[in-house]
């Protein structure tokens, strides 16, 4: 098991002078992050370390503000189930929480706040742009308005789109978000209720859809024009059913597990250290338990 590896293959020496990143959620047994984080600052020479901490719901707001009256904690990494609630236990957030109703990431300002930023939307965001495609004034279809695809869509927000639509199955969902983007970036037109791709620059599936061979897919491929950029949220195929037909219209992609390396970057520069590569994490991640 990991927890074996990490008690006597440590990710680096761990020293007075050590520096904590909380991993916070319930149940830890699905957490990968200390997996890329620990060996990046092992091979960068940080002395820093990612932990993982169960934490129910229950207890949960009491323990986020005990543990960040640590003197040597540099911030708390958020997952499930705690995103929604830890918003309003902070300080401060930023638009991108707002929109997305989320936050996965906490650190202490020098005079004791605790500000929140959410960084599932911005992987998604950068592993686009580093493949050379513009957002600006781009036109965008978002397919799923849950946690995952409101942190896409809020990050796509900040990125200067000039227009999204969405769609969800669940209509009051996709018109909660639609109102906070509206809220949150009144330039940005704002549309609801259509799953059509075409006359989009760029499609998201945030939903499990399409994801293996056969499966119903998330909207109808033969729309999507080929110079349109598509991406994928599930992590658990590479090379989802959704995106080989996206693929055979001559669409340029972005897998599901870009999200994840693509986010730790932005959290590497939140908390202040060193950044590095998505393709960096790949090469030293260990992701075997």
């Amino acid at each position: 098991m990991w927890v074996l590896r990490f008690l006597f293959e440590p990710p680096m020496n761990i020293n007075g002078n050590t520096e904590l990143i909380a991993h916070i959620g319930y149940p830890t047994h699905t957490f990968k992050s200390p997996m890329i984080y620990n060996p990046y600052f092992e091979q960068a020479g940080i002395n820093a370390v990612v932990v993982p901490m169960g934490c129910q719901a229950a207890h949960y707001p009491a323990f986020l503000k005990s543990v960040f009256t640590l003197t040597n904690i540099r911030g708390a990494l958020i997952t499930m189930p705690h995103k929604v609630v830890t918003v309003d236990l902070l300080d401060e957030v930023t638009p991108t929480v707002r929109v997305a109703g989320a936050c996965n990431a906490v650190k202490r300002t020098e005079d004791g706040r605790l500000v929140g930023d959410m960084f599932d939307g911005a992987g998604f965001v950068r592993g686009v742009q580093r493949k050379g495609f513009d957002l600006r004034g781009k036109r965008v279809l978002v397919v799923g308005t849950g946690g995952v695809g409101s942190a896409i869509a809020a990050s796509l927000a900040g990125a200067g789109i000039a227009a999204i639509s969405l769609f969800d199955m669940n209509n009051a969902s996709a018109q909660a978000l639609g109102d906070r983007l509206k809220t949150n970036y009144p330039q940005i037109e704002v549309r609801l209720g259509s799953n059509d791709p075409a006359e989009h620059d760029l499609v998201v599936n945030a939903t499990p859809m399409g994801m293996n061979d056969g499966d119903a897919l998330p909207m109808d491929v033969s729309r999507i024009a080929p110079d349109t950029f598509v991406g994928e949220v599930v992590m658990k195929t590479e090379m989802t059913a959704f995106l080989k037909a996206a693929q055979a219209r001559g669409c340029r992609v972005q897998v599901g597990s870009d999200m994840l390396f693509e986010q730790i970057p932005a959290y590497l520069e939140y908390f202040g250290f060193a950044t590095t590569t998505a393709e960096n994490l790949r090469s030293v991640a260990r992701l075997s338990y």
